[in-house]
């Protein structure tokens, strides 16, 4: 059962793990379990390899998502950047893009998206994002690429994703 929170506060990065104790709470665990990290810098329990966790935060956002199997979220506070950064985005990702106007709100669906795939597998951008393979979604959808299932999120000045093996049974705005 793969679940989201979101939260926004004072401090996102604070809020992340909170909103993980909440989840692993949600699921019966009064404790946190020991965390270490994976060689590509992605948390996981050892003691508990049957959960799956991922934390994202951006500026007053934080975002949580624990479930069975591998999962990847991400979260961004939307803000104008550099067009530099457009080369994150393939060719058909930059056309969508343009097509809708584009507007930073779109880019980041894509990004948070390509952040999610990258967090998934943990390997995280070890890789050029422009070649990260995701659906062109708007906030709200959700579909499914190269077996995995990718559910796009977002609301006034902010953008989320989570790609794992298993829909989202579940998102709390905490």
């Amino acid at each position: 059962m793969l679940r989201l929170y979101l939260s926004r506060t004072a401090d996102g990065k604070i809020d992340a793990w909170a909103l993980l104790e909440r989840a692993l709470a949600d699921r019966g665990l009064e404790q946190m379990p020991a965390v270490e990290r994976a060689p590509g810098g992605k948390p996981y329990f050892p003691d508990r390899p049957e959960l799956c966790f991922s934390l994202s935060h951006s500026g007053p956002w934080a975002l949580c998502a624990l479930g069975d199997g591998p999962v990847g979220a991400d979260v961004e506070a939307v803000r104008p950047r550099r067009e530099a950064l457009l080369r994150a985005l393939s060719a058909q990702e930059l056309a969508w893009f343009r097509g809708r106007g584009s507007r930073w709100e779109d880019f980041y669906t894509l990004w948070t998206l390509k952040e999610a795939l990258a967090k998934q597998d943990g390997r995280g951008l070890d890789r050029r994002p422009e070649h990260l393979r995701v659906p062109l979604l708007e906030p709200g959808m959700s579909a499914g690429l190269d077996g995995l299932g990718f559910q796009s999120f977002g609301g006034p000045g902010w953008r989320a994703a989570v790609c794992g093996p298993e829909p989202v049974e579940g998102f709390q705005r905490v």
